[in-house]
């Protein structure tokens, strides 16, 4: 499960990077039951907050990349952001967004895995990250398909200090390693790394990528959301044992996520 002490190498952020905020804000609201909190509008900087229950789950902001696509943004928590950036520049991976301090509130920066897959860092000054997670409404889970797991695991491994637990899927499905950030228990486990043949990463042009699993309290009703608000549904919703209900989802500008029901404890 996600905590909101973020201990080292935990997930502790996520923002969406859209090219319409405003759209965004009306789908994943109805979609996820969110408020959003504009903190700019028309001008160069664009984008705002999400909140549930009046708690921060999420950031949305203008998509400014040239050619980038639409995706979310997961951030992980880190005590050294520039230190890291040497880790990963070390381990091949490359700098996106050199570390920079955003006021009081922490200190971010922006990378790619020797893959490609893009993931980001945030050093916490007086904000440590969202106010909500494993809650309907908000962060329970993070997942990162990838071509090469054998990879991306010594990757982020050394980069983050996690550690890996590998469980084969049902029906031959092949092999999920779970991940737990070093020096912390099994009940801790923030993630998974799924990989998948190339061509099945079509939505990053074949590159790894990050998506967030949010929780929502009936799987069924979220998918109906979703396709009733322009979105779209790449697999479910359908049951996996002793997870829950879940499907896989895009937005309307096919930002990936993946909304689950988990199953009761």
């Amino acid at each position: 499960m996600i905590t909101t002490d973020f201990a080292p190498g935990s997930p502790c952020w996520l923002d969406l990077g859209t090219p319409d905020v405003r759209a965004a804000a009306a789908f994943y609201g109805t979609v996820l039951g969110w408020d959003y909190e504009s903190m700019g509008e028309g001008g160069e900087v664009e984008g705002g907050m999400f909140r549930r229950d009046g708690k921060i789950v999420a950031g949305l902001g203008k998509l400014t990349e040239e050619g980038a696509r639409s995706a979310w943004m997961i951030y992980f928590s880190v005590a050294d952001a520039d230190a890291t950036t040497r880790a990963v520049r070390d381990a091949g991976g490359t700098v996106r967004v050199e570390p920079r301090d955003l006021d009081e509130w922490g200190r971010m920066a922006q990378y790619s895995d020797p893959l490609g897959g893009q993931f980001a860092v945030w050093q916490p000054g007086t904000s440590k990250g969202v106010e909500l997670v494993d809650q309907p409404g908000s962060l329970s889970w993070t997942e990162l398909y990838t071509s090469d797991a054998a990879a991306a695991k010594e990757f982020y491994g050394g980069i983050l200090g996690w550690r890996f637990s590998d469980m084969e899927l049902p029906g031959g499905g092949g092999t999920y390693s779970l991940i737990t950030p070093e020096g912390l228990p099994d009940e801790r486990m923030h993630g998974g790394v799924m990989q998948l043949p190339q061509e099945a990463l079509a939505l990053a042009n074949g590159r790894p990528y990050w998506h967030p699993v949010f929780h929502v309290e009936d799987c069924d009703a979220a998918v109906a959301r979703v396709r009733e608000n322009g979105g779209s549904v790449q697999m479910g919703p359908e049951d996996a044992e002793g997870v829950g209900r879940l499907a896989v989802c895009l937005d309307p500008s096919n930002a990936d996520f993946v909304v689950l029901t988990p199953a009761e404890s």
